[in-house]
This record gives C-alpha cells, structure tokens and sequence, in this order.
C-alpha cells in the first residue's frame, strides 16, 4: 500500500482544522494578488523576449537566454527542501507549538542558497571573461544575470515559509511588485536605459526586497535573526529529515532536468542564434501556463491538506478537480490567443531576430493541456508529504524524457520534431502524475473511512 512519509498528520475537523483560513485562501484580494504575480510571470517572459529581441544582437540575446536558463536551473541544488520545510512548519504553527527550530533551519537553507547563488554568479563571469571578444564588463553583465536568474531559489524559501504562517498576502504583495519593477526596468531600456544598469538595478531590487521580506518573518516566527553556525542547523535539518531530503531531491532534480532539457540540448545540435530562440519564446509561453496553473493550486493546497487530515476523500477529490479547473482558465485563454493570431504575436515578440515555424503552434496546445493535467497531482503530493511518490515518478520521467529527445537527436530532428517529443514525454507525465496522486493521498484519504 503506498503511504506518504510523514503527512501531515490526521486529526478530526474539531482541531486545527478549523483554524484553517478557507476564506482568506480564495479572498479577492489573495486572488487577484496570486493571479498576477503569476500572469505577470508569463507577461515579463515575454516582455523580455521582445525588448532583448530589440536591444542586443542575435548572438548576444541567445548566449543570455543560456545564462538565464542556467540561473534558473541552480533549481538542482534545490533539492526539494523548501517542501519539507513548509509541510513541519506548517504543522507546528497550525499546531501552536514552537515554531523556532524549524524556523532556524529554513533561515539556514535559505542562506545556503543564497551562497550558492553567489558562487555560481562568480563562475559564470570567470567563464564568460575567458571568452574571446568579451570584455570583463560584459562577463559582469553575464554574471548579475545569472545572479537575478538564480535567486529565485533562496527566494522560493522564503515564499514556502510564508504560507506556512499566513503571510502569504504579505509575500504574494511584495511578488507583485517585484514583477512589476523587473517589466518597468525592461521597458525602460527601449527607451534608452543602458543594459549595464538595467543588470545592476534588477538586482538591487532583488537586495530590498530580501531585506524587507526577512524582517517581516523573523517576527513572525519564520526565520530567525542568526546568521552563525548555519552548517550546524544544516546538518539538523538533514539528521532530521534526512530520507525526505533524497526523495525531494530526486523529485526536484528530476523536476529541473525535465522541463530545461532541450536548453541544453538545442545550442548542441543547432547552435546559437534562431533555434535556440524559437525554443526559449515557446517553453516561455508553456512555462508561464504552468506558472499560472500552480497559482491556481495554491489556493486549493489548505483545503486539500484539511481534507486529507480528516478522511475525508470526496472534499479532496472535490478540491483537486477544483485546482485542475482554476488552472485550465488560463491554459485555455493561452490556447485561444494561439489559435486566433500566434503568427501575429510571435512576429510582435521575435521581430527580425527569428521566425516561428507554424507547427510549433499545435505542439504548444497539446504542452498547455498536459501542464494542466500534471501541475495539481503534482502540487497536491507535494504539499501532503508523498515524497515517495513524487520521488519515484520523476525518475519515470527522466527515462522516458531522456529517450525521448534521444530518437530525436539520433534522428536527426529538427527543432519542430524534438518539440513534439518534448510534448509526448510531458503528456506521459501528465498521466503519470494523476495516477499516482490517486493511488497515493485520494486513495489513503478513503481509506481513513
């Protein structure tokens, strides 16, 4: 029988349950805050799409999108720990217990992170100041980048701590308005800002808003003021947790490796310049679906962990086709944009830099469905404790994703056929995902009965 390692643990509606803030989950305030930070994800993607499409070169504009989709994938050294972090805070903290030790854990994660970030900052400017034709500013410039790419990943720490006590309106606020001052930052370099400083500033955002954000949950109990013996909360943290730490890992990798294959695989087979950007412009648009997907399953987890606590298998059913249905409103709206005009708004994104080859459209309805499919499952187990599973599914989907663009390259694909392989492995997925979710919380949840 599959069985989540340490779910959140089973208690009648009478206790901590009802503490449980379903009317601020789906508040109009939460909602609105939520739907943005997560359509202006999408909404900056493409943004930056069209005005780096305008301010550099070909080239230049392709090596930044490798930069960039190396920043975001430090998402390897992730590991899945800010998982396990929200599911043993959120216990305490539901709970009324002290919520001190795992705050002091999360608040060494998080600076772990936060130096990895640096370090693989300073070896991207090492790396790119021995390129040929590069000065060492524009190797800085490379670095800041990968450095505003890849802080998403000490951020995501703070964001899982968040929801863990209720601060999810202060956290989705200060989201909003970093969306907001990165598409500003963006726009105002076609009117003349000069890259170097669009780099610099970026990232200055990204300092104040650590500084405020930190602040807030030390005081809330989230994270703590210390900054010494980080190494040994660390090792806590992985004596403690150790097991769930391997499994979140492998779901985290497994996670990073299937969605950014083709940015390692594409510049390979194709080289820089057109390729790889018709691939960054559609896994763009198919990733902010996703984006917006997960948004949508966010405001169901409460309901969904309330539901398991207490058996009670028809709530949680209800609560996950409740998330797949929120997610597939803007999945569908995407889809719809697509098929009125995608010729019109990919000549508006890529300009002269490159062409959109027609077929890419129908293979990007098929990912925005599959990313529909798989984002509730897949958010569900997360949040529940089904390590296991997650961890299991994932190694799956590596094999079957791994030999999928295999035949492509061995093929000799283009880039149209290694798309379309890239969706059929993420349609196996989607599946996968939903059968496992069954099997794993909805089926424990009827046992419960």
């Amino acid at each position: 029988m599959l069985a989540p390692e340490k779910p959140i643990t089973p208690k009648p509606l009478t206790g901590w349950t009802q503490r449980l803030p379903f009317a601020n989950m789906l508040s109009f305030h939460y909602l609105l805050l939520r739907t943005w930070t997560a359509g202006s994800a999408l909404l900056a993607g493409l943004i930056q799409t069209f005005v780096f499409a305008r301010v550099l070169d070909p080239e230049r504009f392709s090596v930044f999108i490798l930069v960039g989709a190396t920043g975001v994938s430090m998402w390897l050294f992730d590991l899945g720990l800010p998982k396990i972090l929200f599911v043993r805070l959120r216990e305490r903290f539901l709970a009324g217990t002290d919520t001190r030790p795992v705050a002091a854990q999360a608040n060494a994660i998080a600076i772990f992170y936060a130096a990895l970030v640096t370090l693989g900052a300073l070896v991207c400017f090492a790396v790119m100041a021995m390129r040929p034709a590069v000065t060492t500013w524009q190797a800085a410039e490379f670095g800041l980048f990968f450095l505003f790419s890849a802080l998403n990943l000490a951020w995501f720490v703070l964001r899982n701590v968040s929801v863990a006590v209720d601060e999810y309106i202060f956290f989705e606020s200060l989201e909003a308005l970093r969306r907001i001052a990165y598409i500003a930052l963006m726009l105002v370099m076609l009117a003349g800002l000069p890259f170097s400083v669009f780099v610099i500033a970026i990232n200055l955002v990204w300092a104040g808003l650590f500084f405020y954000a930190g602040a807030r949950l030390v005081r809330c109990g989230a994270l703590t003021p210390q900054f010494r013996g980080v190494f040994g909360r660390l090792r806590g943290f992985f004596r403690e947790n150790g097991r769930a730490s391997l499994r979140t890992g492998t779901h985290a990798a497994g996670e990073v490796y299937f969605h950014s294959v083709l940015y390692l695989v594409v510049p390979l087979v194709f080289g820089l310049g057109a390729p790889t950007i018709v691939l960054d412009t559609a896994l763009k648009i198919f990733f902010g679906s996703l984006n917006l997907c997960a948004a949508a399953c966010d405001l169901l987890v409460p309901r969904q962990t309330a539901a398991l606590a207490a058996r009670d298998r028809r709530t949680l059913i209800r609560a996950t086709l409740t998330a797949i249905a929120l997610g597939a409103m803007p999945a569908l709206a995407i889809a719809l944009i697509l098929l009125v005009d995608a010729n019109r708004l990919f000549s508006l994104l890529l300009g002269s830099a490159a062409t959109m080859p027609p077929a890419v459209t129908p293979i990007l309805l098929v990912l925005l469905a599959a990313g529909v499919a798989k984002s509730a499952p897949n958010i569900l187990m997360q949040h529940t404790g089904y390590f296991r599973e997650i961890a299991r599914v994932s190694i799956i989907n590596v094999c079957v994703m791994t030999f999928a663009v295999a035949i492509g390259v061995f093929a000799h694909l283009d880039i149209i056929g290694l798309l379309a392989l890239y969706a059929c492995a993420f349609v196996a997925a989607a599946l996968l995902y939903l059968g496992f979710a069954w099997r794993g919380p909805i089926r424990d949840a009827r046992l419960g009965h």
